[in-house]
Order: structure tokens, then C-alpha cells, then sequence
């Protein structure tokens, strides 16, 4: 299903089509005064809200709550520490047992203000409570405003495994104001670019040879083009959602290129170490050296991806990338098939193929041509 598009000179709506559980995803900057509109319209009439933040954005999640606190809406708010170490379960439940002190019933709404950690946390909590209450999202991060806020992946870490428990439930609403950015620290800011250039290498060459010429004015956070490659890429992925919403087709797997060598470099070097897209980024190229390797792709791809990539200033090499113990980790990766690694490759720009039975000295191969 292609998603719908309505844009005005400030502002777009992208629409994520999924039947009855469609949703619309609107992109703006300085438009949060008109949430508490955005929530009637989408939600109707509400009487509770429970709002979930990150720490580090307490003045922002205070605005929201500010814009729509009424005397019909009473808005409870609980504050999560910043950090990857917050998707657990120990906050999970902490957020679970807040709720019920709280009063929360199937009719509440939970909104999460905050970027990836916030939204995977509290909507798998939205979906957990009472068996799934409503939940929105205003993502205050660029990582999360094309990524982890859209398509309704919701979960937590264990120990061992990112993202291993969750639940797909969708939100009711995206809230996207490029304002909330504004304190943003600029490697945080950089880190989400990994996931816009994401888009381009999976879905759309065209997209791709626009952050070409656009680099400059993305990395300074020019507010129409951030508008327009944020629109892009919520535009590829509720395209790719609506086609394999529960990943059951295998297409909503082209989402994760670069994630299976992001999320072992994570998990070995420790949550922290190195931002999610940092890490996405050093993943990209090490999948594209992959794919060249397997004679996917010419070489040509990688040399464009890393131009881009190192124009966005991101990172593309890792020299603590332990090929050993990272390999462990990818066969704990969800697409792991009858025990065999499986990759999400490129064969051009605008294309990736998912690609199985790769042999691990091929995997370790790619690990040390980024190291």
C-alpha cells in the first residue's frame, strides 16, 4: 500500500495505511502548540494521559504536557533515565506498576516523549497494559523521528540480545516537530542521519542523490531540507510497513541493512560506547563490503555510501570491531534462519536483497575491512 502525502510550505502528513490501524504521521517545525487539536482529532475525547519522557527532555515533555493538560484531560507524567540501560525490565515493570497507581484503564493513552529508548519502552509497556492501551508518539530525536517512531516495533533489551522481548503495536499518532531537536547535541543529531541515509540505500536512489547535494545543509540542520528528509524517510518506511507490517513476507527486513553488524558491535562493545547510529553506520558499511565480497554489488556503492557517509560526518570504521566475538551475537540476530547468518545486502543504490547462508569467514572478512 503507497502512503498518502499532504504537505503545506511548513508543514506534511504522511499517512502509515494499515487498514483500520492506520495512522498519520505529521512532520512539522514549531507546530506543538497544535497538539492538543492533533490528539482530539486522532483520539476523540480523552480523559487520561499518561506521559512517559526521558530525562534529558524534561522541558519539552513539560510544553507537551502543558498543551494538552485540560480540564477534561489529566495528564500524569513519569520521568525514565536516559540511556539503552532504561530499556529493561526492571523499567518495564517500574513503568507497569506506575500506571496502576495511577488509575490508568483501556481508555488511556500513553504518550512518549523522547527518542528510540523512550518510545520502544513505553510502547511496549502501552501494549502490555490492561492486554493494549492507546499510545502516541512525539519523537524528540532525529534517529527517532525516521526510525524507531514509526511501524510499531515496541521492546526491550535482555542481558544478552537487543530488542528481544517487545510486541509490534502500532501508535494512534506521530507527532514530529523538528523543534524539539533544537538542543539536540550535534553527534546525537549526526547518529540519526545514518538511519535517513538508510532509506536511500534501501529504497530510494533518487532520495539518495538528493542528501548528495545536500549534505552540507542536513549536517547544519537546515529546516526545510531536515523537513524533507524526514518526510522521505517516513514516506520509504510506511511503504515497506505497509506491505509486511509483522515482518511475515520477509520485506520489512530491508529496514534492518547495516543492523545486523550494528547490533553485534553494540552488544560487544558495550552499550554506549558508540551511538545506535554510529553503529548502523560502521554496520552499513560493513554489509556493503559484504555484498561486493558475494558479487552483489560493484564497488561503486560502497565508494558513494562512505562519501556520503563521512559527509554527514559520521563514523566508518571501528577499530575495536572484534570479528570474534561479534559472530556469536549475529546468530542470536532474529533473522537467523535453521542456525544460518542472513544479511540484508545491496545489489545498487535503491536495493537491497536479503541474502542467507552467508559464510561466517566471509562475515569476518567484511568485519576487518572496517576495523
Amino acid at each position: 500500500m503507497k502512503p498518502d502525502l499532504a504537505t503545506d510550505r511548513d508543514e506534511s502528513t504522511v499517512l502509515v495505511d494499515l487498514g483500520d490501524r492506520s495512522y498519520p504521521i505529521h512532520i512539522s517545525t514549531g507546530a506543538t502548540g497544535r497538539i492538543a487539536a492533533a490528539l482530539e482529532k486522532t483520539l476523540g475525547q480523552t480523559s487520561h494521559a499518561l506521559l512517559i519522557h526521558d530525562a534529558a527532555v524534561e522541558p519539552w515533555a513539560e510544553a507537551v504536557a502543558a498543551q494538552i493538560r485540560s480540564d477534561t484531560l489529566r495528564v500524569d507524567i513519569a520521568s525514565v533515565p536516559s540511556g539503552e540501560p532504561s530499556k529493561s525490565i526492571a523499567q518495564y515493570q517500574e513503568l507497569l506498576d506506575w500506571m496502576l497507581e495511577r488509575g490508568a484503564d483501556r481508555r488511556s493513552v500513553v504518550i512518549a516523549v523522547g527518542g528510540g529508548v523512550i518510545g520502544d519502552l513505553a510502547g511496549f509497556v502501552a501494549a502490555s497494559f490492561a492486554r493494549g492501551i492507546r499510545f502516541v508518539q512525539v519523537p524528540t530525536t532525529l534517529l527517532a523521528m525516521v526510525d524507531s517512531s514509526v511501524g510499531g516495533k515496541t521492546g526491550i533489551n535482555l542481558s544478552g540480545a537487543k530488542n528481544m522481548v517487545g510486541a509490534f503495536w502500532q501508535p494512534e499518532l506521530v507527532w514530529i516537530d523538528t523543534l524539539a531537536m533544537k538542543t539536540l547535541p550535534d553527534r546525537s543529531y549526526l547518529s540519526g542521519l545514518a538511519e535517513v541515509i538508510k532509506y536511500g540505500v534501501i529504497d530510494d536512489a533518487a532520495f539518495f542523490d538528493d542528501l548528495e547535494s545536500n549534505a552540507a545543509a542536513l549536517v547544519e540542520r537546515d529546516p526545510e531540507v531536515l523537513r524533507y528528509a524526514i518526510r522521505q524517510s517516513c514516506l520509504s518506511k510506511a511503504r515497506v510497513v505497509g506491505e509486511d507490517e509483522r515482518e511475515t513476507s520477509g520485506r520489512r527486513a530491508i529496514l534492518n541493512y547495516g543492523h545486523t553488524f550494528a547490533h553485534a558491535i553494540e552488544a560487544t562493545a558495550g552499550y554506549g560506547t558508540l551511538l545506535h547510529g554510529e553503529a548502523v553506520s560502521i554496520g552499513m558499511q560493513m554489509a556493503a563490503s559484504l555484498a561486493i565480497q558475494l558479487d552483489l554489488c560493484d564497488p561503486g556503492v560502497l565508494e558513494r555510501q562512505t562519501q556520503l557517509l563521512q559527509a554527514c560526518r559520521l563514523p566508518i570504521t571501528f577499530p575495536a570491531a572484534d570479528a570474534a566475538a561479534m559472530l556469536p551475537v549475529m546468530m542470536r540476530d532474529k533473522k537467523v534462519a535453521h542456525g544460518k547468518l542472513r544479511f540484508i545486502l545491496p545489489t545498487k543504490i535503491g536495493h537491497v536483497e536479503l541474502v542467507g547462508d552467508v559464510d561466517p569467514a566471509e562475515v569476518e572478512t567484511a568485519i576487518r575491512a572496517h576495523r
